[in-house]
């Protein structure tokens, strides 16, 4: 039982993991893309990436609500 609980938070872990370093490589796509064309990113990828940073933040929280992530992620620009 012990196992199964850790191995639960473990997973838990690795969920929010991934999504923050999913909200986060897309916040560097995002800079590198500007640097590159010296010019924001096309309106249709930024739309597009909020939407994924919201699908990835939705997951963060559904396996650790309560993080700063969202905040975090909320103040890029």
């Amino acid at each position: 039982m012990q196992q199964d609980e850790e191995l639960k938070d473990m997973l838990r872990d690795l969920i929010w993991l991934n999504a923050l370093i999913a909200t986060e490589l897309i916040q560097i796509t995002e800079n590198t893309s500007g640097i590159l064309r010296r010019a924001p990113p096309p309106e249709s990828c930024i739309a597009e990436h909020v939407a994924l940073r919201a699908t990835a933040l939705d997951i963060a929280d559904r396996y650790r609500p309560g993080t700063m992530l969202r905040q975090h992620v909320e103040k890029h620009s």
